[in-house]
């Protein structure tokens, strides 16, 4: 029996490494002598660079950067198998989970860790870069990614704005006389599957700003600022990206990235997939086992457990999805290929037990499984 294992990370408790050693465990208790191949997988956010890494055997770099808040912070990139392309996730410096709930303000929360990081990578003498986008703290349209890049972003008295969405109404022209010198040469590819333009009812404000910290009332601010950053944008750069599929991810730190870096957006879970060979293991296999931290109706729109759900269906191999959480309709993930979705608690638990058993808890949900597969099997 051929197994592929490749799961997303359950966030604040597993990387998705973690996830396939455990689920490999469970399955090895029933059928030992089973072929296993690992395949560690991300969407472009949390995950990216152990992902990527792991499966073409680069290594991880790291390097001081800011938080969200412009606090120092111990911070990281990738280098893939390859050598040549560096790999950078904003989860490791402008993330949501490194800072507390209480700290969450995307009026004051900057992109300029992120921006830190990618001029590393470029002064490091990279050219090409991937730059995963997920798990984002912000909404400040890549404003601080750019001014770490060397764009001033000036108010009228000619002084720099300050950090966060809340500054952005500040912002009146932009200085490009002390950018990046090798920023020109480098190609920068966002992996993104958020489909969210930069503006509106479905934008980066009204859409990911609440779980960011936003208040009613700060939503309607941070709109009208990011309007009127892409006004600005539009101006200085002859680009219009207020709707753009994809603009608004990561609070707008898209359309940031294409407009200031030329940057180009691509599907994170494809753009893995292919470095991975995902559908080449898959297309050996005999079963699938994916995960994530919660399965519900969303899950089914360019989440990792969709993407690998797909690409199963096309060779007809079974897929079963593990997570923390499952919940709501799953028809159309169902539609997509993945033949059952369980939960892993066995127990009523709060939520921080089920964290810190959460390696446990998926080795003992993945041999419960292969015990019903393998007894179908025999049949």
């Amino acid at each position: 029996m051929n197994i592929v294992i490749a799961p997303d990370s359950l966030k604040e408790c597993l990387t998705a490494t973690q996830v396939a050693a455990a689920i490999s465990e469970g399955i090895r208790r029933v059928v030992p002598e089973a072929g296993m191949v690992c395949i560690p997988m991300a969407d472009g956010g949390e995950g990216t660079v152990d992902a990527l890494v792991t499966a073409t055997g680069g290594k991880i770099v790291t390097l001081a950067s800011v938080d969200a808040l412009n606090r120092p912070v111990q911070s990281f990139y990738g280098i893939l198998g390859d050598g040549k392309t560096a790999v950078i996730e904003m989860a490791a410096a402008s993330g949501l989970e490194l800072l507390e709930p209480d700290e969450r303000n995307p009026l004051i929360t900057s992109t300029f860790g992120t921006g830190l990081l990618l001029k590393a990578a470029i002064e490091a003498g990279f050219t090409q870069i991937i730059l995963g986008i997920g798990g984002s703290a912000t909404n400040d349209g890549g404003a601080g990614m750019a001014q770490a890049m060397g764009f001033g972003l000036l108010d009228k008295n000619g002084n720099p704005i300050g950090p966060g969405g809340g500054s952005l109404e500040r912002l009146y022209r932009i200085d490009r006389s002390t950018i990046h010198p090798q920023l020109q040469n480098v190609k920068i590819t966002v992996a993104c599957d958020v489909r969210n333009p930069l503006l509106g009812s479905s934008g980066a404000t009204f859409v990911y700003g609440p779980q960011k910290g936003a208040t009613a009332e700060m939503l309607k601010s941070l709109e009208n600022n990011m309007a009127h950053f892409a006004r600005i944008l539009q101006m200085e750069f002859g680009r219009d990206v207020s709707n753009l599929p994809g603009a608004g991810a990561a609070g707008g730190l898209a359309a940031g990235l294409m407009v200031f870096c030329r940057a180009e957006i691509s599907s994170g879970f494809e753009l893995i997939n292919k470095l991975t060979r995902l559908e080449e293991q898959i297309r050996l296999a005999s079963l699938v086992f994916t995960a994530e931290g919660k399965i519900d109706s969303q899950t089914a729109y360019g989440k990792t457990v969709s993407g690998v759900a797909r690409l199963a269906k096309k060779y007809q191999v079974p897929v079963i999805a593990l997570a923390g959480a499952v919940t709501d309709d799953l028809t159309e993930l169902y539609n997509q290929g993945v033949t059952s979705a369980f939960a892993i608690g066995d127990q009523p638990m709060t939520l921080e037990e089920s964290k810190s058993r959460a390696a446990e808890l998926l080795a003992g949900t993945s041999e419960r499984v292969m015990r019903m597969v393998l007894s179908l099997k025999n049949k």
